[in-house]
């Protein structure tokens, strides 16, 4: 069983980077999920899928993985690419796409 490293990105439903700091560690799924045939839930017989660790830097996730024998991949940070707008930006002139209410 692979675990998964990595440091989650922030989600769409907020603002700031809360929850963003933390590395994580995760199993992969070993089994699909079976759709139950009378309530149509969904459901899995892999409880690895439901650990999930965070650890404040990824050095300690990759310590604890080594450790205790756990075979991993590392997903690397990706930076976000701040792109500075303006509302004058709107109405400018050589705007590429053309302005319409």
């Amino acid at each position: 069983m692979v675990a998964r490293i990595y440091n989650p990105a922030k989600t769409a439903m907020q603002s700031g980077t809360a929850k963003t700091n933390n590395w994580v560690l995760e199993f992969d799924p070993q089994s699909p999920k079976t759709i139950d045939p009378l309530m149509g839930y969904t459901s899995s017989g892999d409880m690895k899928q439901q650990v999930k660790l965070k650890f404040p830097t990824k050095e300690e996730a990759v310590a604890y993985a080594t450790r205790n024998n756990v075979a991993y991949r590392v997903d690397e940070e990706s930076k976000r690419k701040h792109r500075r707008a303006s509302y004058s930006d709107n109405f400018r002139f050589d705007r590429l796409s053309p302005w319409t209410h």
